[in-house]
C-alpha cells in the first residue's frame, strides 16, 4: 500500500460498487453490458492498487476507468456487429431507461427523462447530479475542458426541461 490509502480491496469494493455499477449502466445502457464494465473495472483495482495514493484519488481513478472501459466495450468490433441486430428489436434509449429504472426508482418520470438523453449528456448528469461532482472535476474525469462540461450540463437541463414539461418534478 502506498499513500494515505488504507482501506482493503473487499473495503473499497463494498464502498463503491454501488456508484461504479450505476455509473457503468448509465455508459452502457443496459444491465448485462454494465456487469462487465463492472468486473474489469474491479480487475483493475486488484491490478494497480498500488498506484493508488489517497481515497480521492481512488474515487476519481474509479470513475475514469469505468467510463474508459466503457468506451472500450462500446467501439468493440463484437458490440458493433450485436448492436445491428438488437436494432430491430428495442431503441437504446428504451433499453437505457430499463437499465436506470432497475438502479433508480421504477417510477421515477427523471430516471426515464435521464436515461433518454444522450450518452454524452447522461454522462456529465450523472456525475453532477448523482456523484455531486464539480464542473472541474468532472472535466477532469471526462477530459473535457470546464467549458464544454458547463455546456452539455445546460444543454441537458434544458433537453430534460423540455421532456419533463408538464410534469411535477421541476
Amino acid at each position: 500500500m502506498s499513500g494515505d490509502l488504507l482501506l482493503t480491496t473487499e473495503e473499497i469494493i463494498d464502498k463503491y460498487a454501488d456508484m461504479v455499477y450505476r455509473l457503468a449502466v448509465n455508459e452502457m445502457g443496459n444491465r448485462e453490458d454494465a456487469q462487465d464494465v463492472f468486473q474489469e473495472v474491479f480487475l483493475r483495482l486488484v491490478r494497480y492498487r498500488e498506484r493508488i495514493t489517497s481515497e480521492e484519488h481512488l474515487k476519481a481513478w474509479l470513475l475514469r476507468v469505468t467510463i474508459n472501459c466503457a468506451r472500450k466495450q462500446q467501439t468493440s468490433a463484437y458490440r458493433k456487429k450485436v448492436h445491428f441486430l438488437e436494432q430491430d428489436n428495442q431503441k437504446p434509449d428504451v433499453k437505457a431507461t430499463e437499465a436506470f429504472r432497475e438502479v433508480e426508482n421504477a417510477d421515477s418520470p427523471v430516471t426515464s427523462a435521464v436515461a433518454a438523453l444522450p450518452q454524452r449528456y447522461r454522462s456529465v448528469v450523472y456525475l453532477y447530479y448523482y456523484e455531486e461532482m464539480s464542473i472541474a472535476e468532472i472535466g477532469i474525469i471526462l477530459k473535457e475542458k470546464e467549458s464544454t462540461v458547463k455546456s452539455r450540463l445546460f444543454r441537458a437541463r434544458e433537453m430534460l426541461r423540455i421532456r419533463l414539461k408538464g410534469e411535477d418534478v421541476l
